[in-house]
């Protein structure tokens, strides 16, 4: 069993507060979906606590759903508390939580310091929630704010980072022009990865590095001249390929004439 708040309550919350605590991740699932489907906030801080320790990735997108059927009022002002933890999974846990609630209020408690959290799964929710929650006005503000992270971390990290800059929309344009004359490659090919996926957004992430990536080696000139003589050749080979099949025509004239005049000598 693992060490669980069950402060008192009714008979039912304290069953499911226990419950949470269980070892077999399906027992806390359906712990989670109760809490969810009879709403108690007596459970509040069951609940909340549970997400910061919870491991199972379903039940605790559960626990948050649970959380979301209390009001807002309670259940916001508790939440806020754990952007603070110092534990990652409870920050983490916690801008999740928030961004299904969805409530404009909290956009003021998405600071820079979780912006820039050390830890890469706190930072790529945070990137999210941000653009989910800024007002129009503070755009530019976080535009600056998520570009000056353009090389970080892994894949999964970076990939993020451009999703979270794309939901801008065209507002990242000047800060990823910017970017792209930094002296770092690696900040260079995210930027111009990032305007790729903008410009085109069924551009998959991998394909818009290795494009990215040609234009920090070749340099914008010499990647255009290439892409040019890669379609002159494209345009040389199809017009060679027509010559060729007009050709064939006229061989197998001369060889039909040739067949009638022996035919007509025989005779």
């Amino acid at each position: 069993m693992i060490p669980i708040n069950t402060a008192e309550g009714t008979p039912e919350s304290t069953r499911v507060a226990r419950a949470l605590g269980a070892e077999d991740s399906s027992i806390r699932l359906r712990a989670a979906l109760a809490a969810g489907s009879n709403p108690d906030p007596g459970l509040l801080e069951t609940l909340v606590e549970r997400c910061a320790v919870e491991p199972d990735f379903f039940v605790r997108d559960m626990l948050s759903w649970a959380l979301t059927r209390l009001s807002p009022e309670i259940t916001l002002p508790r939440i806020r508390q754990e952007l603070g933890s110092e534990r990652a999974a409870a920050r983490s846990q916690a801008l999740h939580t928030i961004s299904k609630i969805g409530h404009r209020c909290a956009w003021a408690w998405i600071t820079r310091d979780l912006l820039r959290d050390a830890d890469d799964e706190v930072a790529r929710t945070a990137w999210r929630v941000a653009v989910a929650l800024v007002p129009e006005d503070e755009k530019k503000d976080l535009v600056d704010e998520l570009v000056g992270q353009l090389g970080r971390g892994d894949r999964e990290v970076r990939l993020s980072l451009s999703r979270a800059l794309v939901g801008l929309g065209d507002v990242i344009e000047p800060a990823l022009e910017k970017a792209a004359a930094s002296p770092d490659p690696a900040v260079v090919a995210h930027a111009r990865a990032t305007e790729v996926m903008l410009r085109d957004p069924e551009t998959g992430f991998d394909a818009a590095i290795d494009q990215a990536k040609r234009v920090v080696a070749l340099g914008p000139e010499r990647t255009a001249a290439a892409a040019a003589a890669a379609a002159a050749g494209a345009v040389g080979t199809s017009e060679t390929a027509g010559v060729v099949e007009t050709a064939e025509p006229t061989a197998t004239t001369e060889s039909a004439q040739a067949a009638e005049a022996t035919e007509t000598a025989d005779c």
